[in-house]
């Protein structure tokens, strides 16, 4: 019942900027954290970027000052803004949600994961 569609990948030249966004439709009580992950060819996925229900965030040291996160919690979307982009930036982006499913809220929360949007970053 739960889906989340990402959108705003894409390529860029370093140095370059984009804007990734999430959006978490369905049955839906409430969303506790939301992030984003990525994966290159050959890696395992890695956080990148993390925010609460409360606007409280961490990022990997690799993004610390280019990148940001931030939610619309009314919206149940999240997004990604990445600035001044590396070629080692480049990866399938995937955006995760934690959530109590309605329409009750009983029960105990699940991770829900995103398509994956690529990310590639070249000149």
């Amino acid at each position: 019942q739960v889906q989340l569609v990402e959108s705003g990948g894409g390529l860029v030249q370093p140095g370059g900027s984009l804007r990734l966004s999430c959006a978490a439709s369905g049955s839906i009580f409430s969303i506790n954290a939301m992030g984003w992950y990525r994966q290159a060819p050959g890696k395992q996925r890695e956080l990148v970027a993390a925010i609460t229900s409360g606007g409280s965030t961490n990022y990997a040291d690799s993004v610390k000052g280019r990148f940001t996160i931030s939610r619309d919690n009314a919206k149940n979307t999240v997004y990604l803004q990445m600035n001044s982009l590396k070629p080692e930036d480049t990866a399938v982006h995937y955006c995760n949600a934690n959530i109590v499913i309605g329409p009750t809220g009983w029960g105990h929360p699940n991770d829900y994961w995103g398509q994956g949007t690529q990310v590639t970053v070249s000149s």
